[in-house]
């Protein structure tokens, strides 16, 4: 008696597409932005590197020229796709304690894309805005800037002299996005795709094997 074997697999195959891309979420291959007015849990913008780690957020003040804006508006955090220029105020809560004794400079710059590969994949245009390093006893680095075009832009967190290229903290940002127009990763575009390949391997092979099963005298495949 033959198992009907397919369905379960087609079954088994979308089951985990799905739950790969309810990951991604959670593995950080997306930028999450809120979509609550003032709710700052609901964003989730932790950038790091090898040796420090921020809860990032931008708010953008609502623009003179829109009578109609919502003033609620200007306490909605971004991560690091801003929606257009203007005004911006800057929140880094430091997660490490031990920088909380070290003074932080702050510097935002605006950057061009060199196609190169990283540390050379940008190059600096002009200097935006630059703030003297002083203490953050409480750990939340704060900064504002007018920023007057589009682009891509760097705000670093110089860290004590920060003589290292690792003591100079980089959020880069890019101004006149659609925050919600993050794509999916190749990376787990690669893995869904790989997945449904496999997924439809077994489907021909099971397929291929049920076709070439021998017939019995009753006409059944065993």
């Amino acid at each position: 008696m033959t198992i009907q074997r397919l369905p379960v697999l087609l079954i088994a195959g979308l089951m985990a597409c799905v739950f790969l891309l309810s990951g991604c979420d959670k593995l950080g291959f997306s930028n999450k932005q809120s979509n609550a007015l003032g709710n700052r849990p609901d964003l989730d913008c932790i950038i790091a590197n090898d040796f420090y780690a921020v809860h990032f957020s931008a708010y953008l003040q609502p623009s003179k020229d829109d009578k109609n804006v919502d003033p609620k508006a200007a306490f909605v955090p971004f991560c690091q796709k801003i929606p257009r220029a203007g005004k911006m105020f800057f929140t880094a809560d430091l997660i490490d304690r031990d920088i909380r004794a070290t003074p932080i400079g702050i510097r935002l710059v605006e950057v061009e894309k060199t196609g190169q590969k990283a540390p050379d994949d940008f190059r600096e245009i002009r200097t935006v805005a630059e703030i003297p390093s002083k203490l953050y006893p409480k750990g939340a680095v704060e900064a504002q800037a007018d920023v007057d075009k589009n682009g891509d832009y760097v705000l670093y967190l110089l860290i004590g002299e920060a003589l290292e290229d690792d003591d100079k903290f980089q959020v880069a940002l890019e101004v006149g996005v659609d925050p919600k127009g993050a794509d999916l990763p190749l990376v787990a575009i690669g893995a869904v795709v790989a997945l449904l390949l496999v997924v439809l391997g077994f489907l021909i092979y099971l397929y291929k094997r049920k076709k070439a099963a021998p017939v019995d005298n009753n006409g059944e495949q065993p």
